[in-house]
């Protein structure tokens, strides 16, 4: 298991340029690659074995009888869950058929889906990323110059820091459409997450955005009286109805227990899942807030600078704030994160020189 995560992880590589937050690259880099390998895990038999197995007559035989329940699907019957097991029941939601009980059944449907549906929610977790890819186009790459490795030649580096510097003045305050792109795509980001837990309590039918809820409560309740949860959205044993003609030419039924293994490696992969959407939901939530904030407020997006990056003095960043946009100080954020942090306090400076800030040499201080 281990070895194909490593290999998918490849898929979606970080690169040493960030050009993004952190809680966007769990969406797009983390989520990816964990719904990928539980695709892969769901779809290779090396790690589930057989996803179906049926007890019935033999008069069918056994890969026809198994065939025909995974594809038509199973059944189990909800008011059979609470019966007492070895006495009421053989297994929980399995009871002897009777006539008229077709509208009780709780039909099992969805085992056939599960590997495409965690292949389709990975593409859609890495959507955001390729727009912002695509709509960043390697500006934060160009303007780097490898002025991120802090041991240049004094004659390059002071080259390269005159061509960020032109630029940044050049092109101060257009790059407001190039910041709010990004933001549009968090926000994707955090709605395709609540998004897709809408999507999964459809999938389960209706019974995902509780589940872990209903996962936590089970372990505090008296053993007697409790339910579980897993095995009411993923149940382990079923049943199945096959019907065919038999010698006389009239229509014979066959009911069939059926074990359902991949039950036990679906409902780990989503308890894991509701968890996971739930703190990634959680930080997502708090990013548009925190991104909301900054659009809004200049004294906000000062102090961030003031935080992050030390090395730089106050009546600098108040000056730069002050005459830029939010678009450009995104930029400035984005660039002190990937910049060697002596050369871009070196850059800071010169750029609030040249927008009129009448400071000392602050490039010379010790």
């Amino acid at each position: 298991m281990l070895d194909i995560f490593l290999r998918l992880k490849t898929l979606v590589k970080v690169s040493h340029v960030h050009i993004d937050s952190s809680v966007f690259r769990l969406h797009w880099s983390i989520s990816s690659v964990i719904l990928l390998t539980f695709s892969v895990i769901i779809t290779t038999r090396q790690y589930v074995g057989n996803p179906i197995d049926c007890i019935h007559t033999k008069d069918v035989p056994d890969d026809v009888f198994d065939l025909y329940c995974w594809i038509h699907s199973t059944y189990t019957i909800p008011r059979a869950l609470s019966l007492h097991v070895g006495h009421e029941v053989a297994h929980p939601g399995v009871i002897t058929s009777n006539v008229g009980e077709e509208d009780e059944r709780r039909y099992v449907t969805y085992y056939q889906w599960v590997g495409f549906t965690l292949f389709f929610q990975a593409i859609l977790f890495y959507i955001p990323r390729w727009l912002w890819k695509n709509w960043e186009a390697g500006k934060i790459n160009a303007l780097m110059m490898d002025l991120d490795i802090g041991v240049v030649s004094e004659v390059e580096k002071k080259q390269k820091k005159k061509l960020l510097l032109d630029y940044l003045y050049d092109n101060l305050k257009n790059h407001n459409w190039w910041a709010y792109r990004y933001f549009f795509c968090e926000v994707m980001a955090f709605a395709n997450i609540i998004g897709q837990m809408f999507l999964m309590d459809k999938f389960f039918e209706g019974a995902f955005l509780t589940f872990g809820l209903e996962v936590i409560a089970f372990a505090e309740r008296d053993q007697e009286d409790r339910l579980d949860p897993m095995i009411y959205v993923f149940p382990r044993m079923t049943k199945c109805t096959f019907h065919k003609f038999g010698v006389s030419g009239e229509v014979e039924k066959h009911d069939a227990l059926c074990i359902l293994p991949l039950n036990i490696v679906n409902e780990k992969i989503y308890i894991f899942l509701w968890f996971w959407f739930l703190i990634l939901g959680f930080l997502s939530a708090l990013v548009v807030i925190y991104r909301l904030i900054i659009v809004l407020s200049p004294r906000m997006r000062a102090y961030l600078l003031y935080i992050r990056f030390r090395l730089i003095k106050r009546e600098v960043i108040n000056v730069i704030v002050k005459k830029s946009k939010m678009g450009d100080w995104f930029l400035f954020y984005m660039l002190g994160q990937n910049v060697d942090n002596i050369i871009f306090k070196e850059v800071m400076h010169e750029l609030a020189r040249k927008l009129g800030h009448q400071g000392k040499d602050y490039n010379n201080d010790a």
